[in-house]
Formats: structure tokens, C-alpha cells, sequence
């Protein structure tokens, strides 16, 4: 890693009160999830050995005329995460979250691994799988992991086929979601973290293109090139997990080389 971006970094943290983290599947890769496409960045065919593409297993429009297809597949996701826990980046912006007086974190990812780390102020804008919800009467119950659940899961209370409080291919995202995080971006913020996302979302590169239009410092620790990397004030290219912890360590005891 580049020494000299990690003591700017260092300098900024020293700063700022106020810190935006946007994330996607990247910051999970180190706790061993893929990075792949589809809903929560969890899949990686073009088309499922049903014969037809992921984003039509996984739409709302499928889970409404077939369920048995969308939960085959929502099964799979949250089987590839279910040995997995949150890692050390998660768990360095959480104690971030107790030092500064304001961080909020914005995440594209459905593994719950923020909220597992100990962070409180999360906008999860596509949802959490481990929250289920009934199609019909609203009921809601968080679960630990998919284990024991038929497929299509029906609600104990009215019959109804439950979902996991995800947003899926055609559906519109959480209204409320939304508006906390235009919210949160109108009172500002002193510094933008983006980390391992493409951002290839309009509502996650907006922060963003918001920061550069009101001056705040743009970090992003990404292994790629994004959409957004052209933009950022520091261009770490390197894993989250690891990088997030060198900075954090570094902040904390200013007196230690990075080289050590």
C-alpha cells in the first residue's frame, strides 16, 4: 500500500467530525463472499439452470407469479453466506461509528455484516436477507440463517408466501431508506469513504458527485477502477479489510511507522 496516501488519510480522520461510508460486496470479499453480480452482488451466471437469467429469478415480478424460483435462488445467496462473519474493515468502521461524532454507513450489501460489526447509523438500501417479511400481512421476523425454511417459506399466521426485505430486479427501493439518506447528505458530511463498490448505481455514486460539488475529501479503497474513481481525492487500490485496519491502527497510535 502506498504510504504517503495512508498518512493523507491519517490527516483528514485528524480533522473531521462528520464521515459517510458507501460499500458494496467488496468490503465482504474478505469475509469470503464472492463479488459477483446480482441482487447483493452474491451471483455470477447469466443464466440459472432454470434456463433463464438471474435478474428474472430474482425480480419482484417472479416472486409474485412463481416464489418456488425466486427462493431457490435467494437460498442459494444466503447459503454462500451463512459460514461467514463480518471482518476486520466491518468491525473498524463500527469503532469509527464510537469515535467521531457523526458516521453513517450506506451499504449495497444484504449479508447484515455492518450491523453484526456493531454499527447503528446504517442506510442497508437494498435490504437485509435475514429480515423476512409476509406478503400479505406484513408480519416480520429476523432469522439467524435460512436453515429449516421450505421453499417458498409461508407465514405461520395467515399462509401467506414470506420474503426476505431485500429489493429485488424491478422493484423500487425503500421509500424511507431514501429519504434518511437524502437526509443525511443535506446536513453534510467532512470526508466520503467508498469502498469496494462499482458504483454503478446512480444513488451510490450520487454521494459522491455531492461531496466533489460541496468540497468534502473523497477516499476510495477499491482493488478497480470504478465509476467513481476519477473523483476521488485518494485512490487507495487495495482490499478493504486490510486497509481500513492499517489506517485505523495508524490513527490510533500516530507514533508507529506503517512500515512496522
Amino acid at each position: 500500500m502506498d504510504v504517503e496516501k495512508l498518512e493523507k488519510v491519517c490527516r483528514i480522520l485528524g480533522k473531521v467530525h462528520s464521515i459517510l461510508f458507501i460499500t458494496g460486496a467488496g468490503i465482504s470479499a474478505d469475509s469470503g463472499l464472492p463479488t459477483y453480480r446480482g441482487i447483493g452482488g452474491l451471483y455470477d451466471q447469466k443464466h440459472t439452470d432454470d434456463g433463464i437469467p438471474i435478474e428474472e429469478a430474482l425480480s419482484g415480478a417472479m416472486l409474485a407469479a412463481r416464489p418456488e424460483i425466486t427462493w431457490k435462488y435467494v437460498y442459494q445467496i444466503e447459503q454462500s453466506c451463512r459460514n461467514a462473519k463480518y471482518n476486520r474493515g466491518h468491525k473498524v468502521i463500527a469503532e469509527m461509528e464510537q469515535h467521531f461524532s457523526r458516521v453513517w454507513v450506506l451499504t449495497q450489501n444484504i449479508d447484515g455484516f455492518h450491523h453484526q460489526a456493531g454499527s447503528k447509523n446504517i442506510i442497508d438500501i437494498h435490504g437485509d436477507m435475514h429480515q423476512l417479511m409476509c406478503t400479505r400481512c406484513g408480519d416480520v421476523r429476523h432469522v439467524a440463517d435460512y436453515c429449516g425454511l421450505a421453499i417458498p417459506p409461508l407465514c405461520h399466521a395467515c399462509g401467506a408466501v414470506i420474503r426476505p426485505q431485500v429489493v429485488f430486479f424491478g422493484e423500487m427501493l425503500p421509500e424511507e431508506k431514501y429519504w434518511q439518506l437524502a437526509k443525511e447528505i443535506e446536513k453534510g458530511f467532512d470526508v466520503i469513504f467508498s469502498i469496494g463498490t462499482t458504483s454503478v448505481f446512480p444513488y451510490i455514486a450520487g454521494p459522491v458527485l455531492e461531496a466533489k460539488r460541496r468540497g468534502w475529501p473523497v477516499i476510495e479503497i477499491n482493488p478497480a477502477n470504478t465509476e467513481v474513481s476519477h473523483l476521488a481525492d485518494i485512490k487507495i487500490a487495495a482490499g478493504a479489510a486490510k486497509t481500513l485496519d492499517v489506517i485505523w491502527t495508524q490513527f490510533q497510535s500516530p507514533s508507529k511507522s506503517f512500515s512496522s
